[in-house]
């Protein structure tokens, strides 16, 4: 059996084939990804879902789905979102269809019925995965936008979030991300030459362009738009990040700007650590499972602010399936789903 996993996030959608054996595990994954940013090409999402299974769609027994893309400011409410989201992969797909939920795998049908279950689910899916590694522990899930911190027991996710405005609340979601957070966000004040600057509350300048000039992602997975629409070159990086400051390079030097990123990514990971802290303490778990993008950089990062042990989920998937750990989580609960019906 060969499932179809996509996970359609507000910059990217995901995808993740799963060929499973007669017993149900894992016999191959092939992933992909493109970005589609929703806010602005809502209306390409049945295309893109097509072209990245086309190569598939003769093999694919059932397409199951994670959304996050439906609070992007192209819909009015999460309502919406879901709705138009769900319906454009209903038109795609003559497939069975799931959609991950707050509570597990939604028909169509079921999901009309109540569309908000399955707004920002995607944490669901991969929190299946990091449980079939460690009955008991926290997943920390670092995609290009936002951190997932869930607390796992008995090998089933426990959040006391169920909503991203609830899991907002119990630092089970920190929206902080590897690529597309604003600086600004992240810090109100920088040191530079032994004293502090505030920056300018613009968008100058992303996560993506600080890990990119310390070295922590290539170009290629920069795989966001730029804020200024120029390229992803270390240099590039440089210049957007002098902007924070309300500078340029010729006022500064790279010595400057590695100095600046490096401040600015302990804050970021900070954010996490002290996240982490929150859920560990509550749940009285010590132990984590990293994923995602981030997963080397930032979650694993975080544990060690925190000196909580930590494994990476790589040590079941691959690094790239890691990224797209919510497509192959999606799959994995369709497939349970469809055993079950």
């Amino acid at each position: 059996m060969k499932i179809a996993g996509f996970d359609i996030g507000g910059s990217n959608t995901d995808l993740a084939v799963v060929e499973f054996n007669s017993q149900g595990k894992i016999k191959d994954i092939t992933t992909d990804f493109e970005h589609l940013p929703m806010w602005q090409e809502n209306e390409r999402l049945s295309t893109v879902l097509w072209e990245l299974l086309s190569d598939h769609i003769n093999e694919i027994d059932a397409v199951g789905v994670c959304m996050t893309a439906e609070l992007v400011d192209a819909y009015q409410t999460k309502r919406e979102g879901v709705m138009d989201i769900a319906g454009k992969v209903k038109e795609t797909f003559n497939l069975p269809l799931g959609f991950i939920g707050s509570d597990g795998v939604m028909s169509y049908q079921e999901l009309l019925g109540n569309p908000h279950k399955v707004a920002a689910a995607n944490w669901v899916a991969t929190s299946r995965l990091a449980g079939t590694m460690e009955s008991e522990c926290i997943m920390i899930d670092t995609g290009s936008t936002t951190t997932d911190i869930i607390p796992i027991k008995d090998g089933k996710e426990c959040s006391l979030g169920r909503s991203d405005l609830e899991r907002l609340g119990t630092g089970e979601l920190v929206y902080s991300g590897t690529l597309r957070t604003n600086v600004a966000a992240l810090v109100d004040k920088v040191p530079l030459d032994g004293s502090w600057y505030r920056v300018a509350s613009e968008l100058f300048a992303i996560t993506a362009d600080i890990h990119r000039v310390l070295d922590n992602i290539t170009e290629e997975e920069y795989s966001c738009h730029t804020p200024d629409g120029s390229g992803k070159s270390v240099k590039e990086c440089m210049q957007r990040i002098a902007r924070v400051v309300c500078s340029d390079m010729e006022a500064l030097t790279s010595k400057d700007i590695e100095s600046l990123s490096g401040y600015i990514y302990l804050r970021q990971t900070e954010h996490i650590a002290e996240a982490l802290q929150e859920v560990s303490q509550r749940n009285n778990i010590s132990r984590t499972v990293t994923t995602g993008l981030g997963m080397d950089i930032i979650g694993n990062m975080a544990c060690e602010l925190t000196s909580i042990p930590y494994v990476g989920m790589n040590q079941i998937l691959t690094k790239e399936e890691c990224v797209v750990a919510p497509a192959v989580g999606t799959a994995v609960l369709m497939e349970d789903y469809l055993k079950k019906r």
